[in-house]
Formats: C-alpha cells, structure tokens, sequence
C-alpha cells in the first residue's frame, strides 16, 4: 500500500532536539500500546491527544503561569513592578524557546506579527474605558503595559504549533483572497464599534459561510482524525475564555465591572473570543499555508506495526 505524503514527512518533534529523550521513551511506550488491545490503544492514543496538546499551548502555559505566580508571590515592595517583570520574563521566555530549538523561526514570526496587532488593539481599548490595567510599570506605552502583547501572541504561538504537531490538512478551506478581507473587517469592527454599528452579526454570518463546510484533518498517531474547523474556533475560544478568568481573577488587567470585586468574565466574551481566533487563524495561515488532505486508500489496521509514527508528531 502506497504511503500518504503527511506519513513520509519527517517528525514535527525533530524541530526540538530538546525533545529527544522524551520523544524516544514516547516511542517505546507507543511501541507496547500498538502490540496491546484496542483500549489500551485508545488510552494511548488519548494521552498523545493531551501531550500533543500541552506542548503546543508551551509558550501561552508559560505566560499563565507567570500571571498567577507574580499575582501569588511577587514581592509589592520589589524596585521592579510586577508588570515590568511580566514583560522581561514574557522576552526571556521567547528568547530561550528559540535558543533552545523549542520554538522554530516560523512560529516566531507569527508571534511578532501578533504582538503588534494585539499592542494596537489594547493602546486602543484601554484608552476607550474597555478595561484597565491598575498597577504602575515603566515598560509600557501609554496605559498599556509591553507584556500584553505576548498575551495575544501566545494564541497565535499555540495555533502555529498546533498546526505542526498535529499535521493538518483541510478539506473544503477557504481561499486566502477571501479570509483575508474577513479577518481584516472582524479586526476593523473592534475599533470602530464603539462609533458606529456593531456588525459582529454579519461577522458571524460571514464565517459560518467562508468555513461552514470547513473540515480540519488532524494526525494524532497513525491516521488523521477530522473534526468541523468552526468546532475547533470555539473550543480554542472557550479556554482561551478560561485563561481571561485566570488573568482578571490574578488583576493583570480589570473590566469595569470588577474594579469593586472580581466577578467572572461576561460569557458574552466567548462571541468576542471567537471572532478574535478569525484572526488569528488568519495570520497563521500567512505563513502556513492550508494543505489539502490527500485522498489516498484507507490505512492499514492499526494494529500493523508497519503504519506507526513512531513519535509525537
């Protein structure tokens, strides 16, 4: 049987030697769960889901556990601020990811791209009373601190890698001469809402006919499982959603109806959240481009040893 394209191309994991060990012990306990029954296949295969999973929310799981552990433990006396840290330890991080081989160029450039987009969204709503940050820092551009751009970034970070650890192909996507106005006008109506009609609506309808019919291909071990693309925006929406419950809950930044008490972010947010991963997705797809799924024969049985991966890509 001829072999698919996706499954000759060389592990996404040998982009991170930092991986090698973990890699090869993923190998060989990937090696017992393929001789084992169909559960403890299943199990497996479930847990490489999760792993693939943590490893690709790296940078934005980095930039949470920085928010909580400076709300925890920073010192309020410290000559640095809180938020002057946040900024230098988001940079060191970034720094060290790619130093180390754990974050490749490409994905690099999408977080930049998304740092400026994220900075020009927040110079903006801040400065309209959307939300406020409360506490002094020097590392900052008008009330907007520079660590609130890595923010926004870690969600174009996680799609990008995502995208690499999982192999996806699409079926049915959408050309860039047409998401590209989309995502430009989901952007345009966060500013200009505030002075004209919301068309969020029109948004809305917009995507659900560009990506209605949108299906993503995603390898976790041997084959490629799909899933409705709209269905992955909302759910990378909803813990992104989460993760704004943790920063508010942590005062990195406060909406006006908490400057008295937090209370949790408005669930109206999440059709905010879900227009925002428009964009997103968007940008990352500037840089990699939506690969088709190859119609091939179906695979072998997956107990054949001769069709395993063999590794976390």
């Amino acid at each position: 049987m001829q072999r698919s394209e996706s499954m000759r191309r060389p592990s996404a994991a040998r982009n991170w030697p930092f991986l090698a060990g973990f890699v090869a012990a993923e190998r060989r306990l990937g090696e017992r769960a393929q001789r084992a029954k169909r559960v403890a296949a299943f199990a497996y295969e479930f847990l490489r889901f999760g792993v693939k999973q943590g490893w690709a929310c790296l940078f934005a799981g980095l930039i949470c556990a920085l928010l909580i552990g400076t709300y925890l433990f920073y010192p309020a006396d410290a000559a640095l601020t809180r938020y002057d840290f946040l900024t230098l330890a988001a940079l060191a991080i970034q720094i060290a990811l790619l130093a180390l081989g754990m974050e490749t160029w490409e994905e690099a450039k999408v977080i930049a791209l998304y740092h400026l987009v994220g900075t020009a969204m927040e110079l903006f709503k801040t400065s309209a009373g959307s939300w406020i940050y409360p506490e002094p820092s020097f590392l900052r551009i008008a009330g907007v601190p520079l660590f609130t751009g890595f923010m926004y970034a870690s969600v174009g970070s996680y799609i990008a890698r995502v995208w690499r650890l999982f192999d996806f192909r699409f079926t049915r996507h959408p050309p860039l001469v047409l998401t590209l106005p989309l995502a430009g006008a989901i952007y345009l109506n966060f500013f200009s809402h505030h002075y004209v009609a919301d068309l969020r609506v029109v948004l809305f309808a917009a995507t659900a006919l560009l990506f209605g019919r949108t299906v993503v291909h995603f390898k976790v071990w041997h084959v490629h499982r799909s899933m409705p693309l709209v269905v992955g925006f909302g759910l990378v929406s909803l813990f992104i959603w989460l993760a704004e419950n943790i920063g508010t809950g942590a005062r990195v930044w406060l909406y006006p109806s908490q400057a008295a008490g937090w209370s949790p972010v408005s669930a109206a947010k999440l059709g905010s959240w879900f227009l925002l991963m428009i964009v997103s997705y968007v940008l990352v797809t500037l840089v990699n481009r939506p690969e088709p799924m190859p119609e091939v024969a179906p695979p072998a049985s997956e107990a054949d040893p001769r069709h395993f991966s063999g590794s976390i890509s």
